[in-house]
């Protein structure tokens, strides 16, 4: 039934096969990246490769236009609405001029509907200066009066969260001690004590 409904290839003109070569691989494309996003799986390969270097001094996740998904979505949005428009009986030139504002229109819709989901989860992140104050038990030794890093876990915003220590005891303080933490340093690094209090 499904092939009932799709034209006989010899009976379409060359813009036509050149939209239907575009539409079908671009929409099976998008079902399976909606199918992976939805299920968790997200595949997005982003084209601005320097986004992680941004993330990584604490910025939000920028409004990225150009992505895989933004990318499929154009074509699959371009395809059918190109092949729409000529079955309307348009000239070639509005039609293609207009699947192709139709295929922006998309990428621009994609972009800030992942750029506002982002900002939505942003409110969740972890707060490191919530730990200040706080026990927590040492996984990982940490080496006396800052020469090394250590690992502590702790939970933070009703979260496990196992996270890089230092401290300026002059003994380091051994895996398995309980520890408070004094302070935040640089977003990323707690500054710990051991717990003296029994």
């Amino acid at each position: 039934m499904i092939l009932s409904i799709l034209p006989v290839w010899q009976d379409l003109s060359l813009v036509e096969q050149i939209y239907w070569l575009v539409t079908i691989p671009a929409t099976l494309l998008f079902l399976v990246l909606l199918f992976t996003t939805m299920f968790g799986a997200d595949v997005d390969v982003d084209v601005e490769t320097d986004i992680d270097a941004a993330l990584a001094d604490g910025d939000s996740i920028p409004f990225q236009f150009l992505s895989l998904k933004n990318i499929v979505g154009f074509f699959t949005m371009f395809g059918w609405s190109g092949l729409g428009f000529m079955n309307s009986g348009l000239d070639i030139w509005l039609v293609i001029l207009l699947s192709t504002i139709c295929g922006l229109l998309m990428m621009f819709a994609m972009a800030s509907l992942f750029y506002f989901m982002s900002k939505l989860a942003e409110t969740g992140n972890l707060q490191l200066k919530n730990a200040i104050g706080k026990l927590g038990e040492v996984y990982l030794t940490i080496p006396a009066n800052r020469a090394g890093f250590g690992k502590v876990q702790i939970t933070i915003q009703g979260t496990l969260q196992t996270l890089d220590a230092i401290t300026d005891e002059n003994e380091s303080i051994s895996t398995s001690s309980i520890i408070k933490v004094l302070d935040v340093i640089d977003d990323q690094l707690l500054l710990v004590e051991r717990n003296s209090k029994k």
